[in-house]
């Protein structure tokens, strides 16, 4: 163990605010990293329009995330690999392999993979019919043009659409929310806002014509019809966890769980669980991950 050389002490499969925070984490106990993402750092955070769980005062993605970069940027023990995508993670008994798209291989003792997920399509789900190939965006990538004096369809019920009407507060639109049983808890945020509409659906079926007006069957648990149409379609679905290939072991629902892995593979943010997908829990999970690998190794350390 001792005689094994290492491109670094740590390598982080994701910039957000998982792999940002194991970053950070990483350094202020001395051991060097590499921190590999495909896109901008915090690439995410900086869609999201407005905050209100978080330490520190911050009101918006971008506050944060300039925060959060800023700090980063700064540190000294942590290289930085970005617009590298992570093609490949092996894990054997006394290391970790890395391959990148340009081909290169990278080796550590231990690596935190904080890859995040990314949002479901409507061919991800089984109660809604769209055409072949179609791919819609987040709702919470819509900017207030994207809304003002329109009626947007939004597929899903899930928790950005209070995130959307809370940054949002005096764009005059209309939300035609369609969702399914399993998501009826969690729009109680959203049922008073006079902006919502509310669709309870069986099943959905979606039409986009070029140049006309979104339209959509909907088929609603007593089995009435309805035709939906809107100005566009947005998604609130949820999301779907994006974990490089190789030696990760993924849980029937695509989930990374912690204890499942491989002892030098740690996992952190939200490519846990669908439970625990927050940015305070992501910071505190990067963090832990990474001082996870520092008593881990100074273990090994010792024994060797």
């Amino acid at each position: 163990m001792a005689d094994t050389l290492y491109d670094t002490d740590l390598i982080i499969i994701g910039g957000g605010p998982a792999g940002c925070a194991a970053a950070r984490m990483a350094a202020s106990v001395g051991m060097r990293s590499i921190l590999i993402e495909p896109d901008r750092l915090c690439r995410n955070l900086y869609r999201i329009p407005a905050l209100n769980n978080v330490l520190g005062g911050y009101t918006s993605g971008p506050e944060l995330a300039d925060s959060i970069v800023a700090e980063l940027k700064s540190t000294e023990l942590c290289r930085l690999e970005l617009g590298r995508h992570v093609t490949e993670l092996r894990a054997d008994g006394d290391q970790v392999t890395i391959t990148v798209d340009t081909g290169t291989r990278l080796t550590a003792p231990y690596a935190i993979v904080a890859t995040g997920v990314g949002p479901l399509q409507p061919r991800d789900v089984a109660w809604i019919t769209a055409p072949s190939g179609l791919t819609l965006p987040p709702l919470w990538r819509a900017e207030a043009d994207d809304a003002e004096g329109r009626t947007l369809l939004v597929l899903g019920g899930d928790r950005p659409i209070g995130t959307f009407l809370r940054a949002h507060p005096t764009t005059d639109t209309r939300l035609l929310v369609a969702f399914p049983a399993a998501d009826a808890y969690k729009i109680e945020e959203i049922r008073e806002d006079p902006r919502v509409a509310l669709f309870l659906v069986e099943h959905l079926t979606l039409d986009l014509t070029e140049g006309a007006l979104v339209s959509a069957e909907a088929v609603g648990q007593d089995g009435a019809r309805q035709t939906i149409t809107a100005d566009a379609a947005y998604l609130s679905i949820g999301n779907a966890p994006t974990a490089p290939s190789g030696d990760l072991t993924r849980g029937p629902d695509g989930y990374c769980l912690p204890a499942d892995q491989h002892p030098r593979v740690i996992v952190a943010g939200d490519l846990r669980s669908a439970r625990f997908q927050r940015i305070m829990t992501a910071l505190g999970s990067g963090s832990e991950a990474a001082l996870h690998a520092y008593y881990a190794a100074r273990e090994l350390l010792a024994k060797g």
